[in-house]
């Protein structure tokens, strides 16, 4: 692949083709045990089953009386029976003795139902007075009394490998005794920020100066993919403070984000610095925004012996507009892939009717910012890749394939939204 800078693009590859490619080499990290109250949002490695019953004892599904059901047979508010209360039980202190016929034993919710007793009747229905519990209603065996194994039976498989785990599946691993779950790794994402005219997030611009927004960007986009994110600096545009930077990056991370210095420019050496040290796989694509967009991979310094894969290098446009589409399209879909996850893009979407048309190229895929105004798709005037208010004024995003030329007023189109509820 020839050196690009101040010469331009020949030929630029399909995003198609750079999809393809990225799904081929893309696999999951190995596993590691998570704490449990760590492990909502991973992905479980494993297939879980539970070793014990849950509930591992019959225990009272009401604040009442526990009592032999026959005993109740017959009783009402005309003629109730009267039972001699033996004792309580509360949960976690259960009632040592037996439930012998014609006895009770006062039980709270949750509490171990005692021996000899298969029922319990519910407070309501009782009438307590002088070490005795006259009950006015009848219950039937097993009434109102969990069963050991009613929510999970041993030996029953409870969650199954490449589940994201939620609260409620944390909740569950707990309740069997699993206190930490083995989880895909997470994986390391290292930012490579260049720039001799970028100041820190923060930071007031000024005249010659502009403001790093793009790391701000893509942590934020790392971390919702599950990423681990990793401290950096902004660089100065010298090829030695990159070379290093990139040495240094391959050595601890899964996947290097490189933002700027990565187009045809005279100080755009990124992309050649990745082909000298591993691989630069794509570099120029056929898109709208993004096109300098490139990916590469360089060799681990010291990978683990159970994980030997290239650190995968992706070079984004430092244009923040063009930054963001070429992170969804590539880089996102790996982040993702690696920590376990789907790699299909994580936004809500709609499909609704466009109130004007969006001009295209044959060959080409727009990645075309949309507000969305009574029910109808207004794609967003400008087209700057550098306008990232553009992206604040847009409800999300509709993507137009290469193969069409655009698409005219009143079709219907899918749109990517950027929140999560849509709100319109």
């Amino acid at each position: 692949m020839r050196d690009v800078r101040m010469r331009g693009f020949s030929e630029r590859v399909d995003v198609e083709e750079v999809e393809a490619f990225l799904d081929r080499h893309t696999r999951a990290l190995s596993a590691e045990p998570v704490d449990l109250l760590a492990c909502v949002g991973r992905v479980l490695a494993e297939d879980v089953r539970a070793e014990v019953d849950v509930p591992g004892f019959p225990r009272s599904a009401m604040d009442g009386y526990a009592v032999r059901g026959e005993d109740t047979f017959g009783a009402s508010n005309y003629d109730p029976i009267s039972l001699a209360i033996a004792g309580q039980a509360l949960p976690g202190r259960p009632f040592r003795g037996r439930v012998e016929s014609g006895g009770a034993v006062r039980i709270m919710t949750g509490a171990a139902v005692p021996e000899g007793a298969d029922a319990v009747v519910m407070a309501e229905v009782c009438n307590e007075r002088d070490g005795r519990v006259e009950v006015t209603a009848p219950v039937g065996p097993r009434q109102n009394v969990g069963v050991v194994g009613e929510d999970v039976s041993a030996g029953e498989w409870v969650l199954r490998s490449g589940r994201r785990l939620r609260p409620q599946d944390a909740g569950l691993l707990a309740s069997i005794g699993v206190d930490r779950p083995r989880c895909v790794r997470r994986p390391r994402v290292q930012l490579v920020v260049t720039g001799d005219e970028l100041l820190p997030a923060g930071s007031r611009p000024d005249s010659g100066h502009i403001v790093d927004s793009n790391s701000v960007v893509l942590q934020a986009l790392v971390a919702r993919d599950g990423g681990e994110r990793r401290p950096f600096e902004i660089l100065p545009d010298r090829v030695d403070r990159l070379r290093d930077a990139l040495v240094s990056a391959a050595a601890v991370a899964d996947v290097i984000l490189v933002s700027g210095g990565s187009s045809v420019g005279q100080e755009d050496c990124a992309p050649q610095l990745v082909r000298e040290l591993g691989s630069l796989d794509f570099h120029g694509i056929s898109m709208r925004p993004s096109s300098p967009a490139g990916v590469g991979r360089i060799p681990r310094g010291e990978p683990r012996a159970s994980e030997v894969h290239p650190s995968w290098v992706f070079l984004l446009p430092g244009n923040p507009v063009s930054c963001l589409c070429a992170y969804e399209f590539f880089a996102g879909p790996v982040v993702r892939s690696l920590g376990g996850r789907s790699r299909t893009w994580p936004h809500p979407r709609v499909r609704l009717p466009l109130a004007r048309k969006i001009s295209s190229a044959i060959g080409r895929t727009d990645y075309v910012r949309v507000a969305i105004e009574h029910g109808r798709v207004v794609p967003i005037a400008t087209s700057g890749a550098s306008i990232l208010s553009s992206t604040v004024r847009a409800a999300g995003c509709v993507i137009v394939p290469r193969e069409l030329e655009g698409m005219p007023e009143g079709s219907e189109v899918e749109v990517r939204l950027y929140d999560d509820v849509a709100e319109f």
